[in-house]
């Protein structure tokens, strides 16, 4: 049986999104047991209403929240009844338990994971890997997106071996093309910081890195996993949902602009209908931390139902694939990051 912990308090559609998704996420693996974690009179009564398998979800009484406006190092220090610091207290001390989801606070979750589960053995420091659609149909990782504003280049290496082992795990991705996010495709292209690194990248035979990549390509298609630094790849990531969001929304607004173009766009109904599916990110889950001792996955804060079932479809995945013995022998393989 595999154990995973939903954090059901701290996103913007709590609790009903992650009882729902983690309902709908039992459906698609028969081994699959849930704990709730979060203010158990809530939860039960939440479930009372809902039809579900009733052996395969439990709940943990955790009354506290922890909220974006908390600042993480007090919050869990001071909030350890929270449903989030429950939930990462269980994932260290009980062995059956295989993974914790959480849209709760990032600051809290990225703290609470380092200071009380601690890294994989030779990880500098774990990554944020989220995942968005391509214009081929295909997906690619952004590794990372936010856990580390400031980086080396043998971090920058490590969120290379790190993200290629989870695309390929999790997603299937045969040798993962692995590009670095700077701003030309030259390899004397950027800063210092870009060049050692890509020389670094170019190295390391368990990667297939392909190069630079300019950031209006990343969803070309050509690559399946971008590396950076955390702040670069917030931004990335951001800009890109951003630009989609407000291209669907002037297209809307030109559609219903003139009678002649919803005339138009009544043909074209189910294509209008696929593309939003496309691009809408609830559909991919959230953002993994990456090299962690234990599973942990970050959805958005306004994460669905859906949103929480894909995150919790990608813990399922990484626990069963043994990423974590994977990604540690790997990098042990480079004896000056064994610390």
């Amino acid at each position: 049986m595999t154990k995973i912990i939903v954090d059901c308090f701290g996103g913007d559609h709590c609790p009903d999104a992650p009882i729902d998704g983690a309902i709908a996420a039992l459906g698609s693996f028969e081994d699959l047991h849930i704990v709730l974690t979060g203010d158990e009179a809530v939860l039960q009564a939440k479930l009372a209403e809902r039809d579900y398998p009733k052996d395969r979800i439990s709940v943990v009484h955790a009354p506290q929240v922890i909220g974006c406006e908390d600042k993480p190092t007090d919050a869990i220090r001071l909030k350890r009844d929270s449903s989030m610091m429950k939930g990462i207290m269980m994932l260290r001390d009980d062995d059956t338990v295989s993974g914790l989801v959480s849209t709760g606070s990032t600051g809290a979750l990225v703290t609470g994971s380092l200071i009380r589960l601690g890294r994989l053995q030779g990880i500098i420091r774990p990554a944020f890997c989220p995942i968005l659609p391509t214009m081929d149909g295909g997906i690619v990782g952004i590794c990372d997106s936010g856990a580390n504003v400031e980086v080396d280049p043998d971090m920058l290496r490590q969120f290379a071996i790190m993200g290629s082992i989870y695309m390929e795990t999790v997603y299937g991705v045969k040798s993962p093309r692995v590009a670095l996010l700077n701003v030309g495709v030259e390899a004397e292209k950027g800063d210092s910081l870009r060049q050692e690194t890509y020389k670094l990248l170019r190295e390391t035979e368990c990667i297939n890195f392909v190069g630079n990549m300019e950031s209006r390509d990343l969803l070309s298609g050509k690559y399946d996993l971008v590396v950076c630094d955390g702040f670069s790849g917030n931004v990335l990531v951001k800009t890109t949902e951003g630009t989609a969001l407000e291209l669907l929304g002037m297209l809307k607004k030109s559609i219903f602009s003139r009678t002649l173009y919803k005339i138009g766009a009544l043909f074209m109904k189910k294509m209008f209908a696929d593309m939003k599916q496309f691009m809408n990110y609830q559909n991919y889950g959230g953002s993994v931390l990456i090299g962690t001792s234990k599973v942990v996955v970050k959805g958005h804060g306004s994460s669905k139902a859906r949103a929480v079932e894909k995150c919790i479809e990608q813990a399922y995945r990484m626990h069963t694939g043994a990423i974590g013995p994977r990604i540690e022998a790997e990098i042990l393989k480079y004896a000056h990051y064994e610390e």
